[in-house]
C-alpha cells in the first residue's frame, strides 16, 4: 500500500496519538522489513540524510528479510508523519 491509498484519517488519528504519547521534539523509532540484499535500506536511510548513530540492521533467521531501525530525533508528529509517507512509495518496504 502507498501512501495515496492511506486515507486522510489514518494519518489525522496517527498525528494525535504521537501528540499524546510523547513530548516534541524526541526520540522516535522507525522500524521497517526488507528483503535481504535489496537497495531499499539505502534509500530509507537517505531519507534520514544517512544516519551514524541509532541505526540497527538485523537479518532474519533464514536471511530472507532484515529489519532496519532507526532511532533519531524529530522535531513534530508531522516530521515523523512526512518520512512515513515518503517510505510508503518504496517497493517492497513493510513499515511497522
Amino acid at each position: 500500500m502507498n501512501s495515496k491509498e492511506i486515507p486522510l484519517d489514518f494519518y489525522q488519528r496517527f498525528q494525535k496519538q504521537l501528540e499524546e504519547s510523547q513530548n516534541w521534539p524526541g526520540l522516535y523509532m522507525f522500524k521497517f522489513i526488507v528483503k535481504s540484499n535489496s537497495h531499499q535500506v539505502d534509500k530509507l536511510k537517505d531519507l534520514f540524510n544517512n544516519p551514524k548513530d541509532g541505526v540497527s540492521l538485523v537479518n532474519s533467521s533464514k536471511k530472507k528479510f532484515q529489519s532496519l531501525t532507526i532511532t533519531i530525533e524529530m522535531e513534530s508528529p508531522l516530521e515523523v508523519i512526512a518520512i512515513y509517507k515518503k517510505a510508503s512509495d518504496f517497493e517492497d518496504v513493510i513499515i511497522l
